[in-house]
């Protein structure tokens, strides 16, 4: 069996927008059948990203209204302490331009990888807003973002898969 590739997602602090955009795209990598070939991490990489902070109370409200429940247990990833997801990924998707630039900046192990925002590479443009702090309808929001881009990116993530049998492909 193949070794299965990582995708990598990222925001800033790991408890909103990353963790229901790695919920949503590992429910439709296992619709698709993709899931043997992709695994989804997400992660915090701001500097007060820390590990075990607890997810989103509205995340996981928007989360559960499309059947996905989070266990109880689910927490935060630091990516600070955490290099090693950076350096193991196959594709990092960020949720804004200023993610991406944090992750050059601060973290070498990103150097020369395949980086893009979340709507970028499922063939839409701007960056999805930070929720935190501005109530269930900024969630709801947030989530039919990512929803709107999650077609692109799994098709890009199909073709990848399709193509890895010749070569590597270039995502």
């Amino acid at each position: 069996m193949e070794q299965r590739r990582i995708v990598l997602l990222v925001c800033h602090a790991n408890t909103c927008r990353s963790v229901i955009a790695a919920e949503l795209l590992k429910r439709e990598l296992a619709r698709a059948g993709l899931h043997r070939h992709w695994e989804v991490f997400s992660g915090g990489v701001a500097p007060y990203a820390r590990d075990g902070a607890l997810v989103s109370l509205d995340a996981r409200l928007v989360l559960r209204e499309e059947g996905i429940e989070l266990p109880k247990d689910a927490v935060s990833t630091d990516l600070k302490r955490h290099r090693d997801l950076v350096a193991q990924a196959d594709l990092i998707l960020s949720m804004t331009r200023a993610q991406l630039v944090m992750l050059r900046e601060n973290f070498p192990e990103c150097h020369g990888k395949p980086a893009f925002t979340w709507k970028e590479f499922g063939g839409l443009e701007g960056d999805i807003e930070d929720p935190f702090d501005r109530g269930i309808d900024a969630y709801h929001q947030c989530r039919e973002e990512l929803k709107a881009a999650l077609p692109g990116v799994v098709r890009r993530l199909e073709n990848a898969t399709l193509l890895r049998a010749t070569e590597k492909p270039s995502l």
